[in-house]
């Protein structure tokens, strides 16, 4: 092979090509490195991240931070910009720059992705101590917070906190306005709803007591509050020597006891059970009603026995009852047997108990017991114990006689008397009804009346009748019917485009995932869950796999008016619950839920509601620390947030287990302390 010598070397082409580019990128490289100080740079990103030594992930900070941008600068003269607003289908503009470098380890994740870009099952959610006040001030008044197409929206930066004196204000029970105007009170019309016209609702935040503390936790608060969350000693002064309610330093203590089992509700319950076996406590009688219920001791020893007893009683001359009740982690609402329907359905109730609850059962052709009809269960017990039961006064006597003749004529079987308390059995179909000498009253209803119609519903003097299908008395025993497809889901008016029983599982199956991730990723194990509202239930899929769960906690299903009445199914499931309009306020106290859940509400009811009046009357619901879960339609989130951060709360927005491109986001919220 022939050697090139060096003139040769240096006139070979691919020599002269190298050494040509070689040139080119040394020029280019001095300019770029002596230049670039005055002019933008472009930016890379690596799309991984190496490891340090240690194994902790690191951070790069990009090389134009701190530094300013003129867009406008790259933009030809003849180019326009339009400043629409961002749609919701844009995505959000990255988060700003970490503003120092983060020591390895030092980071927090608030989300279910981590920094490495990869999903996580474990993340941080922050601790929350709701001792801390929080200094809230006065509030300030609506302003415009953005303005799209021309026309402006109004919003408000910071709620105002309203007057100590409403610190137990329940809009809809305490109109006094409404009630002075009231032509007649003589059947109780005092203590139904009346609710303040739209643009008079409730505007400001609910204080909580000076001195207000974390709820104790259930099981103990069965015994024990702290004095200061309800600071009434009117019942003690009522009812200490009867064994209801006793204060003990800065605790209220409840020993058990009521005006009829002075001796505690555990031997009083004892007597029921042996005095008709049937009612079998946790089997066959799995949901109750107390009304009347004092400090709800009879619910609140029935839980240990595997049933759910809601309690219920009026806001009158012993109107803290149900907030104590609330305190204590027991099932309970504000409701009175006056003029309307209650807002149960027909058949909700396995047993009815009324211990002294002074109520007239007799007046007006019995029209009260005939809703206590209307919501007992076909073969369900009705138990009462009260003076006329066991006491020889010609008046009271009077009383008896009256009764058992109405409950005859209710069909309704006498199967026990013993001592002061007196148990009837409902009949389980219409037989006997309809086997009554002509002209027995009182009548049975119309055929085309609705008993599960019950919104803002007179109450009726008439029997309503059962189905003729025997829908609502067959059904098995706990904890079996939790998952039964019940009969009366066939009844539901509802468009359903595959099969009801699929509907019924498939949402089942739904919270069941979901709620599984909660635990898993949202540490729901740390969480103090027992009084728990579900805002929008459909068929009690959340609180039956909560159940399913066993978590200690109650579940309180609202099934809104504006969608179908899925109440009947909820309690043929062994479950609670209760129909409600979300455009007027609750019947319930203030600080009565520790968690409210709300899944696909404000999409739907935003058409008729004003959010922001939804929103104020959760945060007068929920306690100081307590956190509401909103699961809706992305394109109410960003009101929703700029709300929820006026009344105070903490909010984190995040995605579904469908990921970021869902459509539907889960806003996680806190309530803290506020003091004004």
């Amino acid at each position: 092979m022939k050697l090139l010598n060096n003139g040769d070397s240096i006139r070979n082409p691919s020599f002269l090509t190298i050494s040509t580019f070689v040139i080119v990128s040394c020029v280019f490289f001095y300019l770029g490195k002596n230049w670039s100080n005055g002019y933008q740079q472009l930016v890379f990103y690596t799309s991984r991240q190496t490891p340090t030594a240690s194994g902790a992930a690191t951070i790069a900070i990009s090389p134009n931070f701190n530094k300013t941008f003129d867009v406008s600068s790259v933009i030809a003269n003849n180019q326009t910009i339009d400043a629409a607003p961002p749609s919701q289908d844009t995505i959000p503009a990255p988060a700003p720059a970490p503003s120092a470098y983060l020591a390895p380890g030092s980071i927090k994740t608030f989300g279910i992705v981590d920094e490495n870009g990869t999903m996580a099952e474990e993340f941080e959610v922050g601790d929350y101590d709701p001792e801390v006040v929080e200094n809230w001030g006065n509030g300030s008044d609506p302003e415009v917070v953005d303005s799209i197409g021309g026309s402006f929206r109004f919003g408000i930066k910071k709620f105002k906190m309203c007057r100590e004196a409403m610190r137990e204000y329940i809009p809809c029970l305490d109109n006094e306005k409404a009630i002075r105007n009231l032509k007649s009170t003589k059947n109780g019309e005092k203590f139904e709803r009346h609710c303040p016209k739209k643009d008079q609702g409730l505007n400001c935040l609910v204080p909580a007591p000076k001195g207000y503390r974390t709820p104790i936790p259930w099981p103990k608060s069965r015994d024990e509050v702290w004095f200061r969350n309800v600071p009434h000693t009117k019942l003690v002064e009522d009812k200490g020597g009867q064994n209801w309610i006793s204060v003990d330093k800065n605790k209220f203590k409840f020993p058990g006891g009521g005006t009829q089992f002075i001796h505690g509700a555990d031997q009083y319950l004892d007597q029921i059970a042996k005095m008709v076996p049937d009612i079998a406590f946790g089997r066959h009688t799995r949901v109750a009603l107390d009304v009347g219920c004092g400090v709800a001791s009879f619910g609140a020893y029935l839980l240990s026995r595997n049933v759910i007893t809601l309690s219920i009683a009026p806001k009158d001359v012993h109107e803290n009852q149900i907030q104590f009740a609330l305190e204590r982690g027991v099932p309970a609402m504000v409701a009175a047997f006056a003029t309307r329907r209650l807002l149960y359905p027909s058949q909700a109730f396995d047993l009815i108990h009324c211990s002294r609850c002074r109520i007239n059962w007799t007046r007006d052709d019995g029209i009260l017991l005939l809703e206590v009809n209307r919501m007992l269960r076909a073969g369900g017990y009705f138990a009462w114990a009260a003076q006329p039961v066991y006491k020889h006064e010609e008046n009271l006597e009077e009383q008896w006689t009256e009764m058992v003749n109405l409950t005859t004529r209710l069909c309704w079987e006498l199967v026990k008397k013993e001592g002061y308390i007196a148990i009837w059995k409902k009949p389980l179909n219409n037989s006997c009804y309809l086997n009554r000498k002509a002209g027995t009253g009182p009548p049975l209803c119309d055929p085309d009346d609705d008993p599960d119609d019950v919104w803002y519903v007179d109450l009726k003097a008439c029997i309503t009748r059962l189905p003729e299908d025997g829908y609502g008395a067959n059904l098995p025993t706990w904890p079996g019917r939790l998952q039964n497809y019940p009969d009366r889901l066939q009844s539901i008016r509802m468009d359903a485009y595959i099969s009801r029983k699929e509907l019924f599982k498939a949402e089942y199956k739904y919270w069941k995932e979901i709620i599984d991730g909660y635990y898993r990723a949202l540490k729901w194990k740390n969480f103090r869950l027992r009084n728990v509202l579900d805002m929008r239930a459909v068929f009690g899929g959340f609180a039956a796999a909560l159940a399913e769960r066993k978590v200690d906690c109650w579940v309180l299903n609202v099934v809104p008016v504006s969608g179908p009445n899925t109440l009947p199914v909820i309690y043929d499931r062994g479950l609670i619950g209760v129909m409600h309009d979300w455009c007027e306020s609750f019947d319930t106290y203030p600080r009565t839920y520790d968690f409210i859940h709300a899944a696909g509400l404000f999409s739907i009811e935003r058409k008729r509601c004003n959010m922001s009046s939804i929103m104020v009357e959760m945060d007068r619901m929920l306690r100081p620390g307590g956190r509401a879960y909103i699961r809706d339609s992305i394109i109410v989130m960003d009101e929703l947030q700029e709300i929820a951060k006026a009344m105070g709360w903490r909010v984190t927005l995040r995605n579904t287990a469908e990921g970021p491109h869902a459509s539907y986001r889960i806003l996680t919220c806190e309530k803290r302390m506020l003091r004004g």
